[in-house]
């Protein structure tokens, strides 16, 4: 017997075949690639520029083009731990050890851990993080989730507007629907005036993606926790568990990721360079686990 298909099936196969014809148009829009433009332009590459387009093709290619053309001068693929390790000594950003309820990478911010003052060297951080969060997503899954902790943030040290913005730039611009969530949770009321000027930074679905927690309001606290298990949140995000930042084990677990890093881009004679040198300390293992977590967070 033959089943009649539900017109939401038919709509899923009609938004399937449309946005296969779309990546194929930007596909041959972009024309031939080479090296690690090739490697970095998959199907789901493509998709995510159209998505953050609107499926229109021009303005998607010229994103994309833009994105290619900033790689291959910042090199974000060659950016290695012990070059930006002193900016995470206070574990103001790092990728957290448990994943939300969709298995998503999850990156913790504690803006109130601000240790350095060199814009420079904060964005290379920053890319080196959201590098890294992207080297370490489950199998199908193409975005992550953020965790922004206000713990001990103030006005005194609060993260300049400009290096904001070039935060917000470098997310948007160049690492277009990796973003699934944010949530900033308890930011003080002197954030309301930071937050005033820094929302007219963020694009539309940026915007829809950031979610503002409070522990006396029950309905974020829920959206919040519809996200992520209570089990795996630390005590300062509503959790039960212990945030305990470790700095050597951390920079252990991204030395071998940067092995993975390495591995899955092509040679890395910078890093051959520095375990040559003696520079190298973390005990590294030959073949790390490419869904392995740091062991940051226990309850």
């Amino acid at each position: 017997m033959f089943h009649r298909r539900s017109n939401s099936q038919q709509d899923q196969e009609s938004k399937e075949l449309h946005a296969e014809s779309k990546i194929k148009e930007l596909k041959r829009a972009i024309g031939p690639l080479s090296g690690r433009s090739l490697k970095y332009c998959t199907d789901a590459c493509f998709r995510r520029y159209l998505e953050a387009r609107n499926w229109n093709v021009d303005k998607s290619k010229k994103m994309l083009e833009d994105t290619l053309r900033w790689r291959s001068t910042y090199k974000p693929e060659e950016i290695r731990w012990h070059e930006v390790a002193m900016e995470g000594e206070t574990g103001k950003l790092y990728r957290a050890g448990f994943h939300d309820r969709q298995g998503r990478t999850v990156l913790i911010l504690r803006p109130g851990m601000q240790n350095t003052s060199s814009m420079e060297n904060q964005m290379r951080h920053l890319v080196y993080l959201l590098e890294n969060a992207m080297l370490n997503l489950a199998p199908g899954q193409e975005q992550m989730a953020w965790l922004i902790d206000f713990t001990g943030w103030s006005l005194t040290n609060n993260v300049p507007l400009k290096s904001a913005r070039e935060s917000i730039n470098i997310l948007q611009n160049h690492y277009p629907e990796r973003l699934a969530v944010a949530f900033l949770y308890n930011p003080p009321r002197v954030f309301e005036a930071f937050w005033k000027i820094v929302k007219y930074f963020l694009d539309n679905k940026t915007f829809q993606k950031v979610k503002f927690v409070y522990p006396k309001n029950k309905d974020s606290v829920e959206l919040m926790r519809s996200y992520f298990d209570e089990e795996n949140l630390p005590t300062e995000l509503g959790g039960k568990s212990t945030l305990n930042y470790n700095h050597e084990e951390f920079s252990r677990l991204m030395a071998q990721d940067d092995l993975k890093c390495s591995a899955f881009w092509g040679s890395d004679d910078k890093l051959s360079n520095h375990i040559a040198n003696g520079n190298f300390t973390a005990e590294v293992a030959p073949e790390p686990i490419c869904n392995e977590t740091p062991p940051i967070v226990s309850t």
